[in-house]
Parts: structure tokens; sequence; C-alpha cells
């Protein structure tokens, strides 16, 4: 009995060392959040630039899940993510309506170009990608569609909707259903044309013979949003962590760190918080 007594001490000071731990690592557990945002965000390199300034001001880690914007906001609307980081305002917008995100902040744009090969045999080159779209349908060029509902599928279908041709894109318009990268990679192993957002682009190395054919016209303008999916549709979302990630990224020093991010000297995503009607 007097044994039993006497190692008491050390074993209620075991069960507190294992009950640190354990409050320790579920603290850890708590101060990460899950981001769904788009493959542009994460293949451009601007999350790898971002997410270590972030970390360092909140001390917060964050998981990108990237897909297409489509698949992002579907994630907020399941609640299997905190917040999302897209590029399709309708999309966004109509996602808040619904109740399933707070509210939408601007962040930053860019725009699409459209790539094609370096001669362009189908003499797309200038400034009108509805124009551009015409003679690709025309000529039955070959054209690789992501296919995926992501945001750049997405201003990829309004601009065929634009030229009348939504149904009649040409016998060679493919669908990959895959992200930029693959997309770009598909385009420049068939020589193919393909929509892409300069910050995939400007990142991309497998270029091959490919080369920016369209790019200036206003309708090639690409806005990203921010928004907390809403707890009171999914009461497990780390409402207060992600919300210090929105507030983070839309403020002055968030701003700043997307501005700084360069490949070769040029800016890929230019910061217009607060900008409205963005």
């Amino acid at each position: 009995m007097k044994d039993h007594m006497k190692n008491r001490p050390l074993a209620l000071v075991k069960y507190a060392c294992v009950a640190i731990v354990y409050i320790a690592s579920v603290a850890v557990q708590a101060q990460t959040i899950v981001v769904a945002s788009t493959t542009s965000t994460e293949q451009s390199g601007l999350f790898a630039h971002l997410l270590p300034e972030f970390k360092r001001a909140s001390g917060i880690d964050v998981k990108v899940v990237a897909l297409g914007t489509g698949q992002a906001l579907d994630m907020g609307r399941r609640g299997d993510a905190d917040v999302l980081f897209v590029h399709d305002q309708v999309a966004e917008e109509k996602i808040v309506a619904d109740g399933f995100a707070v509210k939408r902040f601007p962040v930053m744009y860019n725009d699409f170009v459209l790539v094609g090969p370096q001669a362009d045999p189908a003499q797309t080159r200038g400034k009108d990608v509805v124009e551009a779209l015409k003679k690709l349908s025309a000529s039955n060029a070959s054209f690789i569609s992501r296919g995926d509902k992501s945001g750049t599928h997405a201003a990829e279908l309004r601009f065929w909707k634009l030229a009348g041709l939504l149904e009649a894109k040409g016998t060679g318009y493919k669908e990959c259903g895959c992200g930029m990268g693959p997309a770009l990679n598909m385009a420049s192993s068939l020589g193919a044309y393909v929509l892409a957002d300069r910050g995939t682009w400007l990142s991309f190395k497998n270029r091959g013979d490919l080369a920016v054919l369209v790019e200036g016209d206003t309708k090639l303008f690409n806005q990203y949003g921010v928004m907390l999916v809403n707890p009171a549709k999914h009461p497990h979302v780390k409402a207060a962590d992600g919300q210090k990630f929105v507030d983070w990224v839309v403020s002055p020093t968030g701003q700043s760190v997307i501005a700084s991010y360069k490949i070769g000297g040029e800016q890929l995503f230019f910061p217009n918080a607060g900008v409205a009607g963005k």
C-alpha cells in the first residue's frame, strides 16, 4: 500500500504530461485552416509566396486545396473549407446570396490571355478575343478547354457565347477536365490554342512553341475574391482564424505582399481590395 501511494505522484505527473501534450496538439490543429482556391493561384506560385508571410503575421497554417473555382465553391457549400479564394464573380455572389459564404471581398486581379502556336495558323493575333474565337471555330483549329467548371472555363464559355458559337466551337475543340498547368502542357505538346490566366502562363516553363496571341481586351479582365464560409451553415468552420486570413489578405500588408510577387521582374497579380464593383 505504501509503495502504491509512493508511486502515485509519479503517475499523476505522467498523466499530466500526456494531457499537456494532447492539449498542445489540439491547439496546433486549431491553428490550421483550409482554403479552397483555384489552380491558378497555386500553380502560379502565389500561395508559396503569400502564405509564409501570413503564417509569420498570425501563427496560422493554411492548407490549400487547389481546384477549379466551381469545385472550390462546392467545397464551401459542403462545409469542407473555411475560406474560399476564387475568380468567378457571378458564382461568388451567388454563394453569398445562398447563405453559404459570409461576404465576398475583392482581393486582386490579372487578365486572361489566348495562347497558341507562334505561327498562329488560325490568324487570331490581336486584341479581340471574340473575333479570335470566331477564327478558331471557322478553321477548326485545335483548342484545349479546361472543361472543369473553373473560373477560367467559365470565362472561356462567356467568350464563346459572345461570339455566338457556344454550340459550334469547331471540330478541333477538346475538353481536358484538368487544371491550368496540365491544359497548357497539352496545348504545348499538340500545338493547340488555349485560354490561360496570365499568372499561370508567366510561371509556366514548358512553353515549347506557344506564345501569347490575344491580350489587352477589356473582356479578359480576371478578378479574384475571398470569402469566409458561413459558420451559421457549418458550425465546425474555423470562423475566427478564417476571418483573420480574409482580413489579412485584404489589408495593406497582405495587398503589398501580393503586389511584390513577380516572375522575371513581371508582376503577376494586382491588388485591388476595397475597390467598388470588383
